[in-house]
């Protein structure tokens, strides 16, 4: 099975910006559509982009023009950009990787992001 690991978070200052890494153990190139999901404390954990085996992107509107999801198939790993952090994007965000063939999912162990000033 697949193995993600995520990278890249930390304390960010309200309007600053993130990047992060999720590096994944094989190839995802046309295999997986991968996914950057965030869980806040007492809450469920949301989608906030995906981007399928075709490259094409999906985002959350809570995100929605502050985020780009992006991958390097040579890489074999995913990017997650976001700018104009609010407060309201602390939490916890997890890499997941869904195999195309049979929809099995699998999960990275999470990097927490905090925005405080």
């Amino acid at each position: 099975q697949v193995q993600l690991v995520e990278s890249g978070g930390g304390l960010v200052q309200p309007g600053g910006s993130l990047s992060l890494s999720c590096a994944a153990s094989e190839s995802i190139s046309g295999y997986y559509v991968m996914g950057w999901y965030r869980q806040a404390p007492g809450k469920q954990r949301d989608m906030v982009a995906t981007i399928s085996s075709g490259n094409r992107p999906n985002y959350a509107s809570a995100v929605k023009g502050r985020a780009t999801i992006s991958k390097d198939n040579a890489k074999n790993t995913v990017y997650l950009q976001m700018n104009s952090l609010k407060p309201e994007d602390t939490a916890v965000y997890y890499c997941k990787a869904r195999r195309v063939r049979n929809g099995l999912e699998y999960w990275g162990q999470g990097t927490q992001v905090t925005v405080s000033p």
